[in-house]
């Protein structure tokens, strides 16, 4: 498995999240678990409430656009994900700024 790799969400929300973003580091492959964040579709998320950007970002996977719902991350079996469906490292900047945020509050 790969920092930044997106895989398939099998829970019972997978149809307003589809996915779920690896952000662990690929260093720490021998656990048993991968600290994830959910991909939720956007058209989900109330267009009336202001979404902080910097903690919530939008990414697009495919022709679909995503949020990146950050403060929801959590660790889950690695045995639950199974096949990547593409990559999002090139989102790194993002991703990291959504974490710090987080994180650090700035």
């Amino acid at each position: 498995m790969a920092k930044y790799d997106v895989f398939p969400n099998p829970g019972a929300h997978a149809q307003t999240t589809p996915y779920l973003l690896d952000v662990q580091s690929d260093l720490l492959d021998g656990l048993g678990s991968r600290v994830v964040i959910p991909l939720r579709r956007l058209q989900n998320f109330p267009s009336t409430v202001k979404r902080p950007e910097r903690l919530l970002p939008v990414l697009q996977i495919g022709d679909e656009k995503f949020l990146l719902d950050v403060p929801q991350m959590g660790a889950v079996p690695t045995r639950i994900l199974k096949h990547p469906v593409t990559s999002v490292a090139s989102e790194h900047d993002r991703i990291a700024t959504a974490l710090d945020f987080l994180f650090q509050g700035f």
